[in-house]
């Protein structure tokens, strides 16, 4: 069953068509990426999908609502991280889920056993008290993981979720998220530009080049696609676009990301 379905989606911005034609399927329960570097189409996409952004044209579907016609529907059904950071520094984790819980109208009698059952479930039971600009990188997008989900939505969509995260950091993430997907069943539609954190996670991936779709496929899928032996997903990237990943991005692109990661650092 397809839980994420696009048809022909494009968003333009005056010019410059961010993604064009777009149509991807994600099925129940799998984790599927979209890989390109900075601009190729990924975050735009995944506005769109959210309700955050319009589509120019085309259509897309969560759950079988369409994200503009059914965008109040569909944002009960999902949760989002973004690639900015949506946690609040100045309040506790537990007081940042609380104002989570009530965003999502959860019944006031299960507030404070689904927040602790959160914090429980990220590891950051220990933590729940301390001020959220003290925690580590790792631990905010854990925090954020658990604000996300608190209403356990079928579908669950992270922009770029490990950028500016040491190694350490980035593989906490990932188990806590195989956990989250192993118990609830969470699909999962991710951003990154990082082949190895997708070949790794990912069942599927979608490489985008210049808001378009280049290849759709399991990372085995691709890789036999290109026929060659002892390749990697950025050999399977250069085959598809023609270009080398390159996730530098434009002047805006660069800043955006470095402030991500000084905040999480």
């Amino acid at each position: 069953m397809s839980l994420i379905r696009t048809e022909n989606l494009s968003r333009y911005f005056g010019a410059v068509r961010a993604v064009q034609a777009l149509g991807i399927r994600v099925e129940q329960g799998e984790v599927f990426g979209l890989l390109g570097p900075n601009g190729a189409g990924k975050t735009t996409t995944i506005k769109m999908l959210t309700t955050l952004l319009k589509p120019t044209s085309g259509a897309a579907f969560v759950c079988g609502n369409d994200v503009v016609r059914q965008a109040v529907r569909v944002r009960r059904l999902i949760g989002y991280v973004p690639q900015l950071i949506s946690a609040d520094g100045t309040l506790t984790g537990y007081e940042n889920l609380m104002v989570f819980a009530r965003l999502y109208d959860l019944p006031a009698r299960e507030c404070r056993a689904r927040v602790r059952s959160a914090l429980e479930f990220m590891g950051l039971e220990d933590f729940a008290d301390r001020l959220v600009r003290q925690y580590s990188g790792g631990m905010i997008r854990r925090l954020e993981i658990a604000q996300s989900v608190l209403h356990r939505p079928p579908v669950l969509f992270l922009d770029e979720p490990t950028v500016g995260l040491d190694p350490g950091a980035r593989r906490l993430v990932w188990e806590h998220l195989a956990r989250l997907r192993g118990e609830y069943g969470t699909t999962i539609l991710m951003s990154t530009h990082q082949m190895e954190e997708a070949e790794s996670v990912c069942d599927r991936v979608a490489i985008l080049h210049h808001g378009r779709v280049a290849a759709v496929g399991t990372p085995p899928e691709l890789k036999a696609a290109v026929g060659r032996k002892r390749i990697s997903l950025d050999d399977v990237f250069i085959h598809f676009t023609g270009d080398r990943m390159d996730s530098g991005g434009n002047y805006r692109e660069t800043t955006r990301t470095r402030r991500v990661a000084r905040r999480l650092g």
